[in-house]
């Protein structure tokens, strides 16, 4: 690319060409992992978990028989994680955009294409030839300037696409939590609707025996008629937590997986965090995104104040010849004249651009503080909720069963009463179960905070417990 060739077969040195060859000697490549190290090192440290980017058919068939062997027990909260983090199939196709960024950085490293030129007319017996050969001088300059913008770009896409990573491992966890809470719910309430339908139809047979009053009997068969209706949205929130979770792993109908009975107990002591905003500003990704981010406008910002008047300068040899006459030779220089527009508009838009990233810095840096303080306010409380279910309400209420059975059956109360605290200790259990997932939740939350994963804390967004949800099916959601 240095030289150039003229019609006669004689070769033209081009000396300013020349300068380029160290450049383009130096060109940048791509990478072995396409920038997906990042992905493996975040994972690695923060998740303890293998990811895998398939390109080939072995590789894939390799993560399948991976996901399979982990769907052979049943389904712990961390296999559910390693299994979306394979076979997620957005989180593979976001991959994609490591090699999107990646060329982008090798396309900034090399040079425009020359530009050739050539012209031939004759008239009669005569004859005129022209050909000139321009390089684009501004790219040569520019192309370390560029490069490094690129670069920077290409490291923020690595934490982006990482924090995405995040975002599936997060939101798995609380679809793992979802799905077995709502089975467990299940459970329990099918024990309410027994206890229901057996108290409706006693209340039927002692209404016949004119031992039972008709509204007596029509409160019983109301609250059947309820418990039933709970049970069925129980039954459709259970299918939806478990239909969301086979997604989230990328799961088709040939694969199945068993759920554990119930979820993990509550910690023995209550879990503390030191350093909370401290933390999340040295590990979050969507801070270090943001700083990188306001990094490679800066330069962008450079490079447009340096090319605000000249933005296509190209130079190179050139030749003409006209019969009989020998060839000339020389040079043909091409310069873009600042007349109309002086790049200034360019310019105010670049500064424009980088002002906002700054605030917008801001603003992360903020609500990073923010987000942290808020979601360990809620894992705290929703750990002392659960706690007191698991201490107090729940054994209170073991302790009353037991004293109205001693009571029934000392015929001080009668079959409706028991049946009525039976309904209600199960309540109570359902109650507890609802409050260890909300701790759970708030977990999820909490570690989604800690790394910037937006998505993930939406996800765990805690429910506030209150005894048997009307609708489980949209409880979460």
């Amino acid at each position: 690319m240095g030289t150039c060739f003229s019609p006669r077969g004689r070769i033209a040195k081009v000396p300013v060409i020349a300068l380029g060859v160290p450049v383009l000697g130096g060109c940048a490549t791509f990478s072995r992992d396409r920038g997906f190290g990042t992905v493996e090192q975040v994972a690695a440290e923060r998740l303890h978990k293998d990811v895998k980017w398939p390109r080939d058919g072995g590789e894939r068939d390799s993560v399948l028989s991976a996901v399979k062997e982990i769907l052979a027990s049943p389904l712990s909260p961390d296999n559910a994680v390693q299994a979306a983090l394979l076979n997620n199939p957005v989180l593979q196709a976001t991959y994609a955009e490591l090699g999107i960024a990646e060329a982008d950085l090798v396309q900034a490293g090399r040079m425009t294409n020359p530009h050739l030129a050539y012209l031939r007319t004759s008239q009669g017996g005569e004859r005129k030839l022209e050909w000139s050969l321009t390089f684009p001088i501004v790219d040569l300059l520019s192309m370390p300037l560029r490069t490094r913008i690129e670069g920077r770009r290409f490291d923020r896409v690595k934490l982006a696409v990482a924090g995405r990573m995040l975002d599936v491992a997060a939101v798995t966890r609380t679809a793992w939590i979802e799905a077995v809470a709502g089975e467990e719910r299940v459970r329990y309430l099918e024990q309410v609707q027994l206890a229901a339908e057996a108290s409706a139809e006693l209340a039927s047979c002692m209404e016949r025996a004119g031992n039972f009053t008709r509204l007596d009997r029509m409160r019983e068969e109301v609250f059947h008629a309820g418990t039933t209706a709970r049970l069925a949205w129980a039954r459709q929130g259970a299918v939806a937590g478990r239909e969301r979770l086979t997604r989230l792993m990328g799961l088709s109908k040939d694969f199945a997986y068993t759920l554990p009975g119930r979820l993990p107990d509550l910690p023995a002591g209550k879990p503390e965090f030191k350093d909370i905003e401290a933390h999340a500003m040295t590990e979050r990704l969507d801070v270090r995104a943001a700083a990188l981010e306001t990094g490679s406008l800066a330069g962008s910002l450079g490079l447009t104040r340096a090319t605000r008047f000249i933005n296509v300068l190209e130079l190179g040899p050139a030749a003409t010849k006209e019969d009989p006459e020998p060839w000339k030779r020389g040079f043909e220089v091409s310069l873009q004249l600042p007349i109309f527009d002086w790049g200034g508009a360019r310019v105010a838009k670049a500064e424009a651009i980088y002002m906002q990233a700054l605030h917008r810095v801001a603003e992360t840096a903020v609500n990073a503080r923010s987000e942290v303080r808020e979601s360990y306010s809620a894992y705290h409380t929703a750990y002392d909720a659960a706690k007191r279910y698991r201490d107090e309400i729940v054994p209170l209420r073991k302790k009353i069963a037991e004293e109205n059975m001693l009571r029934y059956n000392g015929m001080l109360i009668g079959v409706f009463e028991l049946l009525a605290d039976a309904r209600e200790q199960v309540g109570a259990v359902i109650a507890y179960i609802e409050a260890l997932r909300d701790f759970w939740l708030s977990e999820s939350e909490l570690q989604a905070a800690f790394n910037g994963s937006p998505a993930g804390r939406r996800a765990a967004r805690p429910v506030v417990s209150g005894g048997v949800t009307p609708n489980p099916a949209l409880a979460g959601h």
